[in-house]
């Protein structure tokens, strides 16, 4: 795949994915974050299932496409949705969105250190510029640490961002043969049952409300599915650098739609680390 389209793929993800924040802190005025985790997740088999069996590219995966299949079900799936759905209940969607993403605190010293990725001086530069646009958005000094929640918010934020970020060295490493289009009703259908364990155990009396369906069902079954396989695809054919600084524009989506819609304040620390990292992005797709 030439980076041009790995590109493309990144940016059909990061038009979903960055409008999933704002959606999910919406939906859950009227459920649970750990069910609306499930549902999300389960609503995706669904709808994988049914298009690929209409395309006749329904099959079982063969043996060594599993890794792939777990990495994707029990990390990108299920470990990242359980820790961002129960953190967006703690702290801002937009902040969510920011943290979550950060697969550069990860990916990029684990690619040289289990891939040998060589990675050039630019390419530092442009990492080193990505974080502190991470660190101007977030803006930690403005932030209440002993606030209830907070700081165990943004620990499952980091957790998530890891997860993720051995998801995709996973597919480095042991790159599946099928296209990973036909794995993914089975990495869904790990990570909702992953993901049905933990609401069971934290969220029993929990669930979903009426006015919280419209959000899973279009999260679910369209979202979630497309924007996993394109960010999966696209990511795992990007060196380390521009992968996760690419993932650092979902966030910069979801802040403006948090901004838009549910009022979350967009002041000069939003508007200058996005444009770092807008910088950054621009510097990593140089040769």
């Amino acid at each position: 795949m030439t980076q041009g389209r790995a590109l493309r793929l990144l940016l059909v993800a990061v038009v979903l994915f960055g409008g999933v924040w704002p959606l999910t802190k919406h939906a859950l005025a009227d459920g649970t974050a750990m069910w609306f985790g499930f549902w999300r997740a389960a609503l995706a088999v669904v709808s994988a299932t049914l298009v690929l069996g209409l395309l006749g590219r329904l099959r079982f995966p063969a043996r060594g496409d599993w890794p792939a299949v777990l990495a994707l079900g029990l990390l990108q799936i299920g470990g990242f949705f359980a820790f961002t759905h129960a953190a967006i209940a703690l702290i801002p969607a937009g902040r969510t969105a920011i943290l979550g993403n950060v697969t550069i605190f990860w990916l990029v010293p684990l690619s040289v250190w289990l891939l040998a990725e060589r990675v050039s001086p630019l390419k530092w530069l442009a990492a080193a510029i990505g974080l502190l646009g991470v660190a101007v958005m977030m803006g930690p000094w403005a932030i209440d640490w002993t606030a209830p929640g907070v700081l165990r918010g943004h620990l499952w934020l980091l957790c998530a961002s890891l997860g993720w970020s051995i998801a995709i060295i996973v597919l480095r490493r042991r790159p599946p043969a099928a296209p990973l289009m036909e794995l993914l009703p089975f990495a869904f259908a790990i990570g909702a049952a992953l993901l049905a364990l933990v609401a069971w155990m934290l969220e029993p009396a929990g669930g979903l409300g009426p006015g919280a369906w419209p959000f899973a069902l279009f999260i679910g079954l369209v979202a979630a599915p497309i924007g996993t396989w394109a960010i999966s695809e696209g990511t795992r054919h990007l060196n380390a650098v521009l992968a996760s600084l690419g993932v650092l524009l979902v966030p910069l989506f979801g802040v403006a739609l948090a901004t838009l819609w549910l009022g979350e304040p967009l002041g000069w620390d939003i508007l200058t680390g996005g444009a770092l990292i807008v910088l950054s992005v621009l510097l990593a797709t140089r040769r």
